[in-house]
């Protein structure tokens, strides 16, 4: 299905020649491509993505933890193995304003002040324990944002999603794209009941074969034709008439293991957290982030 004005948030005009006119999918154009670096030198890349509660409200940057400490989550370990760095920066690939094909704008930003402290905010409650990050940007009108909203029903269908059921992880495997700077959409089965995740332990685990440079990649299930959704304890399905839908899950963190494909994703609930942490710090210091 084709991407059509009256599908969009309010904020995203429609250009001639735009990506919208080239029957992309909104997922597509809401995964970033992202390059960690040490000075000038490029040492891995991975994927993250932009959150908000709605249109309106404060945006922030979301990757893996591990990408912008360049050291392995658990053990700390240095995870560039060819010059033993861990990034100072990131290249951000952002679309330009307005939409149009491979039209990206890349921004690079520090990943620490002037007194070595890091510009990366952890979630409020698990710290450096959970794998992800959020980063704050001083927004300028040359890139476009394309958030995933975590108080509307663009992004939050409350679809029905259970055991065995497909997943796709959105992101630049290898730091491979489609074309350009599009993502690529790598779709396996969601491996555990969600019903079980919990605050003290939001993360569950899908059954997918993920690959480096997937690493902060948002997670959804895509849905299209037969779309069940949840209220309650009621659920209705709606069947036909070319219908899409999907649903944010959350941030793909890695695989448990090297032998295995099932991988690790931190719940959206973690995720709203982890923003109004990030929207906390905004309002202490708005100038502590970098500028677009």
């Amino acid at each position: 299905m084709s991407i059509e004005a009256s599908a969009l948030p309010p904020d995203i005009p429609v250009a001639p020649g735009s990506a919208i006119a080239m029957n992309l999918q909104i997922p597509s154009m809401k995964s970033l491509y992202i390059e960690m670096r040490f000075q000038e030198t490029l040492l891995s890349s991975g994927t993250a993505f932009l959150v908000a509660n709605d249109q309106s409200s404060h945006c922030a940057l979301i990757t893996n933890r591990h990408n912008v400490t360049g050291r392995h989550q658990e053990t700390g370990e240095c995870l560039d193995k060819k010059h033993g760095a861990v990034p100072d920066n990131v290249l951000i690939y952002f679309h330009k304003h307005p939409l149009e094909l491979g039209d990206w704008e890349c921004v690079k930003l520090p990943l620490f002040r002037d007194d070595d402290s890091p510009r990366w905010i952890e979630h409020p409650r698990f710290g450096a324990s959970a794998d992800m990050v959020a980063l704050n940007l001083k927004w300028g009108s040359d890139v476009h944002k394309v958030p995933y909203y975590l108080k509307t029903d663009l992004d939050r269908r409350k679809l029905l999603i259970r055991p065995a059921e497909p997943v796709s992880v959105i992101g630049f495997p290898f730091g491979l794209s489609s074309t350009g700077r599009f993502p690529i959409w790598a779709t396996g089965f969601l491996a555990q009941e969600l019903g079980i995740v919990t605050p003290d332990n939001p993360t569950f685990l899908i059954d997918c074969r993920t690959r480096q440079g997937q690493s902060g990649s948002p997670v959804i299930a895509y849905r299209t034709n037969m779309i069940t959704t949840v209220e309650g304890n009621k659920a209705s399905t709606t069947m036909g008439g070319g219908s899409v839908a999907w649903e944010f899950l959350g941030i793909y963190s890695g695989r448990v293991n090297s032998e295995s494909d099932l991988g690790r994703v931190w719940h959206v609930s973690a995720i709203e957290e982890l923003l109004a942490a990030a929207e906390i710090s905004t309002s202490k210091n708005l100038n502590s982030a970098g500028a677009l």
